[in-house]
């Protein structure tokens, strides 16, 4: 029980508070219920999730949703380009991208971020994480994408920064 009275810092009962009120905000009204059980959620949540091992960069995280939204704009154009020409201009292929160490740390973020623009995807990654591969719709632009995909890297790897210790520390070594 003392374990359980020591992981109540401030900063995981203003996380629970912040998942409560976005728990109000998806059911679209604040009642004794919705307060309750959002209060529930966001503390079985939070105490699921173990201990923080990092943080959050502003800085960083406003350049990667930058980077983000400008791709989501840019890439959705060049489809509606290559959808609206009669002649098809693709050439696609699957090109591979060694991960690094750092960016495993964050690889469903990473993920989430390639896919999310049109024109590419993530199709596969391999076993130990060590390389994904991506689906592009212009093979010319290859050495565009990878060098893209090494900007979002750093860009997610510097917002959301993971320290050494705390992954020694939770995975026992």
């Amino acid at each position: 029980m003392g374990e359980l009275v020591g992981r109540f810092t401030l900063r995981r009962v203003l996380i629970v508070l912040a998942l409560a009120a976005a728990w109000c905000a998806l059911w679209g009204t604040v009642s004794a219920a919705n307060i309750a059980s959002g209060l529930v959620v966001g503390s079985v949540a939070s105490f699921a999730g173990g201990p923080a091992v990092g943080g959050v960069r502003p800085v960083p995280l406003a350049k990667l949703v930058w980077v983000v939204c400008k791709d989501l704009v840019v890439s959705t154009a060049v489809v509606v380009r290559e959808v609206l020409t009669p002649t098809d201009y693709t050439d696609e292929a699957i090109i591979a991208f060694d991960v690094t160490d750092a960016a495993r740390r964050h690889l469903l973020f990473l993920y989430v971020a390639i896919t999310v623009t049109p024109g590419t995807a993530v199709v596969a990654g391999a076993d130990d994480a060590s390389t994904m591969y991506l689906h592009v719709l212009h093979n010319d632009r290859c050495d565009d994408v990878v060098e893209h995909v090494h900007l979002l890297v750093s860009l997610v790897v510097e917002a959301f920064p993971v320290h050494d210790t705390a992954i020694e520390a939770e995975v026992g070594r």
